[in-house]
């Protein structure tokens, strides 16, 4: 009897909590809703609702917001989703810098720090960076760790779900012994999610950007390296061992320079930010004792060199071939492009459409749009606060148990 009782106490607490997720959730969809619209549209009673709003009150992630429009009887009392409550932290190690930023439970940057780096040769200088930005992005809005909710690091390599902390020692051989999120949580004793920088990317998009309304999208992450994150159902798409998404690595030349990963021709060897700067220099000669940049490409273009120009055309014209077979394969709504270059807007996406028009299917082409990121520099590392969001909205326990704000 009492092994029975046990069972059904376990059961109310399970769907106690999961009716707690389900409110949750609805209360930041719908930004303010009242209990009796909560209680018609899950159906729970009202009893039930008033008891789990009243929770989520105490919490501090839900607060009442004043009178709603009556519909014939007494004006409904709105809930809304406290979006300051807590804060999330997101990390972007990229190949060459390191950017941390503080957001709200919306997505909102409070503030940011980004430092310039060599980060796949330097672990350790990387990761002490990583924490001076951390530190200084807390003191900066005198945030508390107790009030953050975790922190999300988007890592420039394939995340095995297997061990999340690890970089591909292929990619980055320099990091083969690090754990990244054992070093995150060890520093700072918090939550931490780690993840590729284009499936944050994507994941950025899917919920402040343009995917925003819900569509399945890639995300391209033009820079140093060349990466795609893909959202499906609402969800990033990580494949069998975390490398679904390494566009970078499409063979598109046979002839092509020999890449790190061992194949010949990638798409990285002839677009990645090493190859542009590479070929800026032979046509459009050295600027500074260090040559040109992506953002002197960039700068160049829109300034009408032709030769930078020319650069970008023959990006598109590569990047059409990987992109071409992505709507064939997958047919996204919505393809995403980011990083630096991706700024020239219109310069870059009139050859990379002409380019995928040649390769894929006339009806693929025309239920995709292909668009540049709004979101700017800083996406991949809201997109790993991000994460850390999406998980509390799953698993409410990962919210601290009591809201204690801003210091003084």
């Amino acid at each position: 009897m009492r092994a029975g009782t046990a069972v059904l106490t376990v059961d109310a607490a399970g769907m106690r909590a999961q009716n707690s997720g389900l409110l949750l959730n609805m209360i930041w969809r719908e930004r303010q809703i009242s209990r009796a619209e909560i209680a018609r549209r899950t159906e729970l009673s009202p009893s039930t609702v008033s008891a789990i709003v009243a929770d989520l009150e105490q919490a501090g992630l839900v607060r009442s917001i004043g009178a709603g429009v009556s519909r014939g009887g007494r004006r409904p009392t709105l809930i809304g989703f406290c979006d300051e409550a807590f804060s999330l932290v997101g990390v972007e190690l990229g190949a060459s810098h390191v950017t941390v930023v503080l957001t709200d439970l919306r997505g909102r940057v409070r503030t940011q720090s980004k430092a310039s780096h060599a980060v796949r040769g330097d672990p350790e200088g990387s990761l002490q960076k990583a924490k001076e930005l951390v530190h200084e992005c807390l003191d900066a809005e005198r945030v508390p760790r107790r009030s953050v909710v975790g922190m999300g690091v988007a890592v420039p390599s394939p995340v095995h779900p297997a061990s999340p902390g690890k970089m591909s020692p292929l990619i980055l051989p320099a990091w083969k012994h690090v754990d990244v999120k054992e070093w995150f949580e060890t520093t700072f004793d918090m939550p931490v999610f780690v993840d590729n920088d284009a499936n944050l990317g994507a994941l950025s998009e899917c919920f402040w950007g343009a995917g925003s309304g819900g569509e399945d999208l890639t995300y391209i992450k033009l820079a140093t390296g060349i990466g795609a994150g893909h959202i499906i159902h609402g969800d990033v798409y990580r494949g069998a061992g975390g490398t679904a998404g390494e566009i970078g690595h499409i063979p598109v030349d046979s002839n092509g320079p020999l890449c790190v990963c061992g194949l010949r021709g990638c798409l990285v060897t002839l677009i990645g930010s090493t190859a542009l700067t590479e070929r800026a220099r032979e046509l459009m000669g050295t600027r500074g004792r260090k040559g040109p940049t992506v953002r002197d490409l960039v700068e160049g273009a829109r300034a009408g060199d032709t030769a930078a120009k020319q650069i970008i055309d023959g990006m598109g014209a590569y990047l059409g071939i990987a992109v071409g077979g992505l709507l064939n394969l997958l047919n996204p709504a919505i393809v995403v492009l980011g990083g630096e270059i991706s700024s020239v807007g219109e310069m870059l996406l009139d050859p990379l459409r002409a380019s995928v028009r040649q390769r894929a299917l006339s009806v693929s082409m025309a239920e995709t749009r292909i668009v540049t990121s709004t979101l700017g520099e800083r996406a991949i590392a809201v997109g790993a606060a991000t994460l850390v969001l999406q998980a509390a909205l799953r698993d409410r326990s990962l919210f601290p148990t009591q809201n204690v704000g801003r210091t003084a």
